[in-house]
């Protein structure tokens, strides 16, 4: 018999019972389809922590208070201490690694434009913010060191704020009210959509730290030129550990921490947040990939299962074809091919609703779908491999019938 032989034969048997086929694939169908949504979720998950790392960037520490200690008892977080506008100027002049440093204060306030106004997150930072943060202004400027110092009542919209006060007017020249203090818009920063974690970064209007201090925060001044939060930018190609240890070192000693004591405020850095969140989605890939050989095995052994009970029910048919030819091997390689005929007609189904379900997933999380040729392959390629590996013992069994005995088969 000729390849072609085979697989009409093969097919042939499999659309007798159509029903007990498709029956019998499903395992292999569940298991190609984790595959390729592992594939998507896994490579989809990636590039979005890629994106995210190009936008907030690897060399980047943030600074802020810890908890307060009260009677043996710990507040909440950023309850300790603050730091000042000192604490900032002995960090960009003790680092030499430094290339960029900025206090922040912020506060949640009420912008309004004539009848619009929208809630949003009021950031007081230092000229040098957009540089530490790669963030460029697309539209007008950004404030000078002068208009920090000046306290003026100047500010730069994230883009959504600027759509909900302005629509698709321009707002650099206008003037809005932040909790009923007026400020001038000079300028509007690049629109950068969310981050992973579902915040919107364009949500925001910066201005100067000076200014939000007293016009904006409204809060009790616990020391001189307070800061609530200190973004720190160092050069790419220093040692990150090196520098997140030495700066630790220096706040200890200007927040006069005896040795040993236990640290009032935390350095934390992004890219150690970055490996984490890729840690644990390298995990779930896993448990998906586990999940998926769990299937397929399982699906292996339903059409090891049905291969045998066809070869039981087949019997007299296999002592005919030995009868009139054909030889133990046809007979193996028959058998072998309706199995890995089952077995790629699962995974062609398991391909589909695995492409369907991925893309599910990503408009939920919002993110791309990848999927690259080469998994497909593989998916496709393992459904044949488990066609073949639990076909085998069915199809040597059927080689093996004595003629005699099997036409005798009733």
């Amino acid at each position: 018999m000729t390849p072609a032989d085979h697989i009409t034969t093969a097919f042939g048997a499999l659309r007798a019972n159509k029903l007990r086929s498709i029956l019998t694939t499903l395992g292999v169908i569940i298991g190609v389809a984790s595959v390729i949504v592992m594939a998507a979720v896994g490579s989809g998950a990636q590039k979005r922590v890629e994106d995210l790392i190009k936008s907030i960037g690897t060399n980047l520490l943030n600074i802020s208070p810890g908890s307060s200690r009260l009677g043996g008892r710990h507040s909440g977080a950023n309850t300790a201490l603050p730091f000042s506008d000192a604490d900032v100027a002995a960090l960009l002049g003790g680092i030499p690694e430094a290339t960029g440093v900025t206090g922040l204060v912020g506060t949640n306030a009420t912008a309004v434009n004539g009848n619009a106004n929208w809630v949003t997150s009021i950031s007081g930072v230092q000229e040098s913010f957009p540089d530490i943060q790669d963030w460029p202004i697309v539209e007008g400027r950004f404030f000078a060191a002068a208009e920090v110092h000046a306290r003026a009542k100047v500010a730069v919209l994230g883009a959504s704020v600027a759509r909900q006060l302005f629509g698709g007017a321009s707002p650099v020249g206008q003037q809005i009210r932040i909790n009923k203090v007026p400020f001038r818009v000079i300028g509007v920063f690049l629109e950068r959509g969310q981050t992973p974690f579902g915040h919107d970064r364009d949500d925001l209007i910066a201005v100067p730290i000076t200014t939000a201090r007293s016009r904006l925060v409204g809060r009790g001044v616990t020391v001189p030129n307070e800061v609530q939060r200190i973004l720190f930018k160092i050069d790419d190609g220093a040692d990150l550990t090196d520098v997140q240890n030495r700066v630790t070192a220096l706040l200890r000693a200007r927040r006069h921490l005896a040795p040993g004591a236990e640290d009032n405020f935390s350095v934390r850095n992004y890219a150690e947040i970055i490996q984490a969140r890729t840690a644990t989605q390298r995990t779930l890939g896993w448990l998906l990939g586990a999940t998926a050989a769990v299937s397929l095995i399982v699906g292996g052994i339903g059409i090891m299962n049905i291969m045998l009970v066809s070869v039981t029910e087949r019997t007299r048919e296999i002592g005919l074809r030995i009868a009139v030819g054909a030889r133990p091997r046809d007979i193996m390689i028959q058998f072998l091919m309706e199995s890995v005929a089952l077995c790629l007609m699962g995974g062609v189904i398991g391909l589909m609703i695995g492409l369907v379900g991925a893309a599910f997933a990503a408009m939920i999380a919002d993110w791309p779908i990848i999927i690259g040729s080469g998994i497909v392959f593989v998916a496709l390629m393992s459904s044949v491999v488990v066609g073949v590996i639990f076909g085998y013992v069915p199809a040597r069994r059927a080689a093996r019938l004595n003629p005699i005995e099997a036409l005798r088969h009733e």
